[in-house]
């Protein structure tokens, strides 16, 4: 049984003491009228990647604060060495540039009112290769798994999820908390109906407090839309995998985090403070909640998947666990881990986790995942309701 204390684990060490398993330097607009400029400097200088999406504008309330700590959050992300921030005016760019400085790695603002596309994407890119050359010359360096911060979600889920690459992600969190790793878990709505089995794991009163608000502001919203979830939670895909409800997605999805208690729950792309396992209010949208993960911090993400989900992310690397044997006879480009040997008795689950380890371990020393591969960079935003 491998034991994460004794893996032998390299990254890249940022100024703030901790360590990340990618060195991308990232172009990220304030906006979604900045994006040609952040692509425009991406096609330019070779090494750096922009990050479009479709949010920042007229937003406002905890939305707009939401936005700030999505985009803030990825720049300060481990993963990150520099960042070259553009949007359309001084205020909100210097404030997402403020907010990765405290991190200590490189990053630096443009705004296109003023200069245009074309002057700002020159000045940017100036810049951009500076950092690509800075980025290039870091070595990696060993570092202990209690400096590790990962995530989880599944997707696709099916009665193979909760019966094999759920569990085996359980497991795999169990053994990385006891060797001081610390982990995000979420999807609030696919806890609806095992939200009991998560309040008799949060450590304290304060943290169930925690908790009951922001489940109960969950259900709140689904009973004052007065609609039916049947088809978006489960998915079709759920049920074409013969999930019929709810509560037996929700059985599954807590499988990941095995018998581990809960020490905080953290609003969406809020970093955890502190070791073990804590929750983040968040969507069951993949590319949502992968982004958040990666806000928050995550420097690589165990995606178990039923159905078979072909979701990743630019910056935080998915791993993809699946028990299904069809998934991984038809999507097996997509698979990661191959776990069908629970369903057919040929592993058991510490022999599971230790697969899932190594390929960890693979994946945090360089080796890319498959949806690194494939060119999976999905960067979906979260909004929280219509903008002004």
């Amino acid at each position: 049984m491998i034991n994460p204390a004794k893996l032998k684990l390299t990254g890249f060490r940022r100024a703030d003491g901790r360590f990340g398993i990618r060195n991308h330097v990232i172009i990220l607009p304030v906006d979604d009228i900045s994006n040609a400029a952040a692509e425009g400097v991406a096609s330019l200088i070779r090494g750096t990647m922009a990050l479009p999406h479709a949010y920042g504008r007229l937003q406002f309330g905890e939305d707009l604060e939401l936005t700030f700590r999505t985009l803030a959050g990825t720049g300060r992300n481990p993963n990150i060495a520099a960042v070259v921030v553009i949007g359309i005016e001084p205020k909100w760019t210097n404030r997402i540039v403020k907010e990765i400085k405290k991190t200590g790695k490189p990053v630096v603002g443009f705004h296109i009112e003023r200069y245009g596309d074309l002057r700002t994407i020159e000045r940017a890119s100036r810049k951009a290769k500076e950092f690509v050359q800075y980025a290039t010359e870091l070595q990696r360096e060993p570092f202990p798994v209690s400096k590790l911060l990962m995530s989880t979600k599944c997707g696709e889920s099916d009665t193979t999820t909760g019966l094999s690459s759920c569990p085996t992600v359980g497991r795999v969190f169990e053994r990385l908390t006891k060797a001081g790793a610390t982990m995000i878990f979420g999807e609030t709505s696919e806890l609806t109906g095992g939200e009991d089995i998560i309040q008799s794991r949060c450590i304290n009163r304060k943290v169930l407090a925690g908790f009951n608000a922001m489940f109960e502001d969950y259900t709140n919203l689904i009973t004052s839309q007065g609609v039916d979830l049947l088809g978006s939670q489960p998915t079709e895909g759920n049920i074409r995998g013969g999930l019929t409800t709810i509560e037996e997605k929700a059985m599954g999805n807590i499988q990941k985090i095995g018998r581990c208690e809960v020490r905080s729950v953290l609003k969406p792309a809020v970093e955890p403070r502190g070791k073990g396992l804590h929750f983040m209010d968040s969507s069951s949208a993949a590319a949502e909640m992968v982004t958040l993960c990666a806000a928050g911090g995550s420097v690589v993400h165990y995606f178990p998947t039923g159905q078979g989900n072909v979701i990743g992310n630019p910056i935080c690397p998915v791993i993809k666990l699946s028990g299904n044997p069809l998934t991984l006879a038809t999507m097996s480009e997509h698979i990661d881990v191959d776990v069908t040997g629970i369903l057919r008795m040929e592993m058991n689950l510490d022999q599971a986790a230790d697969a899932a380890l190594k390929s960890l371990a693979s994946t945090i020393n360089g080796r890319l995942t498959a949806a690194e591969t494939l060119r999976h960079d999905e960067f979906v935003m979260t909004k929280l309701y219509r903008s002004a």
